[in-house]
């Protein structure tokens, strides 16, 4: 791979420094990813963005972790599934939900499943979900707003999930102790 650089807030470009400058302050150090994202304070900007709005959408915290580390998981990002569960962790959510999803085992509610299923069936078909797989999806409980809220989460994490992979961006000591290694066998939904 190509080394990407890794910025600290002296070495970002103008336009990224503040948005370090941000990171360094919600974190209190600075995530690889970002320090990486820094060399396009477009990217960054763009991905902070995000991040702020999805975790603005009506999803509680279990819900936010379910979106993001399906997609993680999916994706086989490297670094997102570590930091997610240290972020799940800070945010309360039970363990046995952050475990469920990173061994791809069934959650501990249906509607959370029903969360799961229905973002995997986003991602692994592009947006296209039938008929059927909407309905099941609203008789879980959810509704349109949800499914707009899914799909902000999918370009959230695409877009983090897919640097990480070009850049192969090394895990912040924080997260070192949950590293994690995909699955033989992938979740079927």
């Amino acid at each position: 791979m190509t080394d990407f650089p890794s910025h600290d807030i002296d070495s970002a470009p103008e336009g990224s420094k503040p948005l370090l400058e941000k990171s360094q302050a919600a974190f209190g150090r600075l995530p690889g990813l970002h320090k990486v994202m820094a060399e396009s304070p477009q990217m960054l900007e763009g991905y902070q963005i995000l991040h702020k709005l999805f975790t603005e959408t009506d999803f509680d915290a279990d819900e936010l972790t379910v979106v993001w580390q399906a997609i993680n998981v999916e994706h086989e990002c490297h670094y997102c599934v570590p930091a997610h569960s240290g972020i799940a962790k800070m945010m309360k959510v039970d363990d046995a939900i952050t475990q469920a999803l990173r061994n791809e085992t069934p959650l501990p509610s249906e509607k959370l499943e029903a969360l799961r299923t229905f973002t995997l069936r986003m991602v692994r078909g592009r947006g296209n979900v039938d008929d059927a797989q909407m309905a099941e999806f609203f008789a879980a409980g959810y509704g349109h707003r949800a499914v707009l809220d899914v799909i902000l989460g999918i370009a959230q994490k695409t877009m983090s999930n897919y640097v990480n992979h070009v850049a192969e961006t090394p895990l912040d000591d924080a997260v070192k102790p949950l590293a994690w290694t995909p699955s033989e066998t992938p979740l079927k939904v």
